[in-house]
């Protein structure tokens, strides 16, 4: 590729590029590494995607109602050039009934109760929201759970309920299952309270930074119904447990799909102390990168290394 600057496409919604706190950054940062970079929405027509040596999936925060659509659009990028992360990674990270395999790899979760709507009628459906819900409330420390979507970002469409409100629990899972949408019930750890979550992220396969994000959902509150939640986000250090749980995460997604560009797991204390992964972000995840000096620079390294790949590699 010598004489050749790397042309990456940053792709976005219509609506969601100015909201991304990373892009400022990854533009800095490629542009400094040697790759034109620039913005591309994912569903505009007029793009033209082969134009690109690589085509970096960020923040395409629409796609929820869409999704059909979404992953189309991603094996079509994929036959004219590289996606990352792929579209076989994106198909199963988005319906995050991909935690179930994670556990039956070993890899700790926060018990997660799901509901498939295909398997339900509507007769039955509230009932069957509410035996999810009273087991996850009994399975929680504090006496509360969490109800919400199976394909969903940003906390979208999601409720912590307790025992005094499980009513509304019941009412937006059923709302959802009828609707056609699986649904996810999981106790709440009462952790993320007073110490939050931690988010590592990993590039190429390698760790690169972590966070702490703030309790989003606050009792009494009501759905989130906006794009996402506002999010508090500060610098951290994982601990042993939490690197430990990472690398088997990232290690039985790697087993799947082969190491990806980037990934972010989420996790969770529970009530012994030990993390469980809340979520594997691999889709398009806020990567936070603001909180580590250097973050941005090792990710325009990843970009232009997956760029400079030989014809041919493994897809990551």
């Amino acid at each position: 590729m010598t004489g050749h600057r790397a042309r990456v496409a940053l792709a976005t919604a219509a609506t969601s590029w100015g909201l991304d706190v990373d892009a400022p950054l990854m533009l800095d940062a490629l542009g400094h590494a040697g790759v034109d970079a620039s913005p591309a929405v994912w569903d505009d027509a007029a793009v033209d995607w082969a134009a690109f040596d690589l085509v970096v999936v960020r923040s395409t925060w629409d796609y929820m109602g869409r999704l059909a659509e979404f992953t189309d659009w991603a094996r079509r990028v994929e036959r004219v050039t590289t996606l990352a992360n792929p579209a076989a990674v994106i198909e199963w990270n988005t319906d995050k009934r991909y935690l179930a395999e994670l556990e039956r790899h070993g890899v700790r979760i926060v018990p997660t109760e799901f509901l498939d709507a295909a398997e339900l009628d509507p007769v039955t459906t509230p009932a069957a929201a509410r035996t999810a819900l009273d087991a996850q409330l009994d399975a929680s420390a504090c006496g509360e759970a969490v109800v919400k979507p199976t394909v969903s970002a940003g906390s979208k469409d999601t409720l912590r309920v307790g025992r005094d409100d499980v009513d509304r629990g019941v009412e937006l899972a059923a709302n959802l299952l009828r609707a056609g949408r699986g649904v996810m019930v999981q106790p709440y750890l009462d952790a993320v309270d007073e110490r939050g979550e931690t988010g590592l992220v990993s590039l190429a396969g390698e760790f690169s930074h972590a966070f702490t994000k703030g309790a989003i959902l606050q009792r009494g509150a009501g759905v989130v119904d906006g794009p996402y939640a506002e999010e508090r986000i500060t610098p951290t250090r994982p601990t042993e447990a939490e690197f430990a749980l990472r690398d088997a995460a990232v290690a039985a997604i790697g087993a799947r799909f082969g190491p990806l560009l980037y990934s972010r797991i989420d996790m969770i204390a529970g009530p012994d102390g030990q993390p469980a992964v809340l979520e594997a972000e691999l889709t398009e995840p806020s990567l936070f990168l603001s909180v580590d000096t250097d973050a941005a620079a090792r990710f325009a390294r990843s970009v232009a290394d997956w760029v400079a790949r030989p014809s041919g590699a493994p897809a990551r």
